[in-house]
């Protein structure tokens, strides 16, 4: 079992092309320079493979760089409104993964053990969980990855019957910490040695009494559970 947090690229595609942080660069360099020969010597890149690249991605984003030879302004670069929607697209998408890269998350190591449309259980140590799959075989060994922006937390005693709830997976835990901030708290929970992190707000914090050493219930949605590929 680890814990991760990390940093997502985003990519964008179109037919087969990608647009991605390496073209976001150079669209904002032309932005700033109004030139893509300076863009590409700032960033140490062949111009004429740059300009290629331009091609490429107008072919199926659409015109990205109006240029103008000469004039009395002297010519130059600059980027056309599908750039700048282009670029605005591509930030929101970096933006929601780099907030979900950063959500803390608990691995479990686990073998699938029944497959059942879209999803799959996973026998692990801590008995057995159910998730999202990509195409797995049963006895096929997986990682189970569970964020804590997912985990719901509640007191044992007025914990709900498991057959009132859509979350299908359900663990017992002790808290063991938990990290204050303005309005999300980050509880950290132990299960069979286990730690679980849980994102909740401050006031279900102070409903819940929660505190170091309290005894909790887990739960978290099968459909907010992923399954991947143990690496070898």
């Amino acid at each position: 079992m680890e814990q991760i947090s990390g940093q997502g690229s985003a990519t964008l595609v179109r037919k087969g092309i990608e647009f991605d942080k390496r073209d976001a660069i150079l669209l904002k360099e032309i932005d700033q320079t109004g030139s893509i020969a300076k863009a590409s010597t700032n960033l140490g890149r062949s111009r004429a493979r740059e300009l290629s690249r331009i091609d490429e991605l107008e072919d199926v984003f659409g015109k990205l760089v109006k240029r103008q030879r000469g004039g009395k302004d002297g010519g130059g670069s600059k980027l056309t409104d599908t750039a700048t929607q282009l670029l605005n697209q591509y930030e929101r998408l970096q933006a929601a993964l780099t907030a979900t890269a950063q959500v803390p998350e608990t691995v479990l190591e686990g073998t699938v053990s029944s497959i059942s449309g879209e999803l799959a259980d996973v026998r692990t140590d801590l008995g057995t969980v159910r998730g999202l799959h990509d195409g797995v075989n049963i006895g096929d060994a997986v990682q189970v990855r569970v964020g804590a922006d997912s985990l719901t937390v509640f007191d044992p005693v007025a914990d709900p019957n498991p057959n009132t709830t859509s979350a299908r997976n359900r663990l017992s835990g002790t808290v063991t910490a938990i990290q204050e901030g303005e309005t999300v708290h980050t509880v950290e929970i132990d299960v069979e040695s286990i730690t679980f992190q849980a994102m909740i707000t401050a006031e279900s914090t102070n409903r819940l009494n929660l505190a170091k050493g309290c005894d909790v219930t887990l739960s978290w949605k099968a459909t907010a559970t992923r399954l991947t590929p143990t690496p070898e």
